[in-house]
């Protein structure tokens, strides 16, 4: 019961204040040693694709092992050195950090930006706003493909930076919370398919697509049925899922974006350029309307509902494990 009031709090104080830039996040620390043991590997490997792949991976397998394992003992470390000197301290720290974990406040800020900007017919500055959320380049992008890119944004990240978070820390608490933070700090900066990253980023991707596999199937579950309950095309959404939850170069993403590309009518995905070379892509859904910026808050909508559905299923079956154990 105190981990469900535990983080009943933590999910109700980022709803209200989100990620304020001026407050220093623990994600920020996560990345400096990312970068910090990363080039320390790359100095090892000397880079030699041809004879050194094996190197490579393994010394990412360290570097994965090293950031997460280190995460979680820092963390449960903290937490626990703060309750033994004072027991409301460590209560408020585990609330603090448990906060900082989720990010749909903080998603629902910098999207918002990007309707904005298209609500007032400003191009140039959305495909400004959308380049700090997508890889892919903007400079081109359309209006359509500006909006159609956010509502992506929304789906996919419903999964690693709204319901996966909750996931973890109704499992593990606020230390395996953490770490799946650095699961997904690892897979943002070295998990790419790029002549860096080719091996180095290989274990890190591989542990993303582990720890979002169940998560992204419940987030997906979870929208539909905010589809149901919200009178979007929850038929056309369920028949895009089955028909387009595996079209996607991650075995994850594609769940969540199916169903939003089917609730909301619209088609997502298709090929785009990253860093100037296009990348082919399996599109998802079927075109029935115009991916317009009003289409941005109903992906809202998918993701707040999503996160209320969640908390109440997990609440619901943590509190009868707990009881039953």
């Amino acid at each position: 019961m105190e981990r469900i009031l535990l983080i009943a709090a933590s999910v109700m104080f980022d709803l209200l204040f989100g990620d304020p830039y001026w407050l220093y996040h623990p994600v920020r620390l996560i990345g400096t040693a990312i970068s910090g043991i990363t080039k320390q590997m790359k100095k090892i490997c000397r880079r030699d694709r041809g004879v050194h792949a094996k190197r490579e991976i393994a010394a990412g397998g360290v570097l994965a092992f090293v950031v997460i394992i280190g995460t979680y003992g820092i963390t449960a470390g903290i937490l626990y050195a703060a309750a033994r000197i004072y027991e409301v301290f460590g209560i408020v720290l585990a609330v603090f950090w448990a906060y900082q974990i989720l990010a749909a406040k903080c998603l629902k800020t910098e999207t918002d930006k990007v309707w904005t900007d298209l609500m007032h017919g400003d191009l140039k500055k959305a495909r400004i706003s959308i380049s700090y959320l997508v890889g892919r380049d903007t400079g081109s992008l359309s209006e359509e493909e500006v909006a159609k890119a956010c509502v992506e944004t929304i789906a996919e990240n419903t999964t690693d930076g709204v319901i996966a978070p909750l996931f973890y820390l109704f499992i593990g608490g606020v230390p395996l919370g953490m770490a799946y933070k650095a699961v997904n700090t690892l897979d943002s900066m070295v998990g790419y398919r790029n002549e860096e990253f080719e091996y180095l980023g290989k274990i890190s991707a591989k542990i993303d697509d582990i720890a979002n596999y169940i998560p992204a199937r419940l987030a997906a579950w979870a929208m539909f049925a905010v589809g149901v309950c919200l009178r979007f095309d929850w038929k056309n959404a369920w028949k895009t899922y089955l028909a387009d939850r595996k079209a996607h170069l991650s075995p994850n993403c594609g769940q969540t974006e199916s169903v939003a590309a089917g609730a909301l009518r619209v088609q997502l995905g298709g090929t785009h350029d990253y860093f100037g070379k296009p990348v082919v892509k399996p599109t998802i859904g079927q075109a029935l309307e115009r991916c317009s910026y009003e289409k941005i808050k109903d992906a809202q909508k998918l993701m707040f509902g999503s996160l209320l559905i969640c908390i109440a299923v997990f609440s619901f079956v943590f509190f009868g494990i707990s009881r039953f154990l």
